[in-house]
């Protein structure tokens, strides 16, 4: 099958960074395609193969607790729990939440809350990861 200018193929957008369908624009001498036309921005660019293109790992904004090689995170949670007295209670961004209390995320499962800060974020040692949520809303 001969691919030929102003065909559609899927190629990996840089602008859009996804995997979508782009008009050729040009050949090369070689036959292989050259620059393509993105569909949904119209930006023009090389051609990238999207069975080539790695995904890029997005990287997490919040900062994260540093978790020491001696203690993992499910042993922090474990030992958290131990510690409090409080009972389960589901987790709501209206509800308000102190340092100790258990909560129930719909999501993430059940958390204890290792520290409250900035009047309206709390972090939560959930069985495999450490969240920072929002509460009193």
């Amino acid at each position: 099958m001969k691919i030929e200018v102003g065909e559609e193929v899927l190629s990996h957008c840089n602008k859009c960074k996804l995997n979508l369908a782009h008009i050729i624009a040009t050949m090369k001498k070689d036959g292989s395609i050259g620059k393509v036309q993105c569909k949904t921005c119209d930006a023009v660019h090389a051609y990238k193969d999207p069975s080539k293109v790695k995904a890029k790992k997005v990287k997490n904004k919040m900062v994260k607790r540093k978790v020491t090689t001696e203690q993992s995170i499910s042993e922090m949670w474990l030992e958290a729990l131990n510690k409090s007295t409080s009972k389960s209670q589901p987790y709501s961004i209206n509800g308000s939440f102190t340092r100790g209390d258990i909560i129930d995320h719909d999501t993430f499962g059940p958390g204890i809350i290792d520290r409250a800060f900035d009047g309206n974020k709390i972090e939560v040692i959930f069985r495999h990861e450490i969240k920072i949520l929002i509460h009193n809303v």
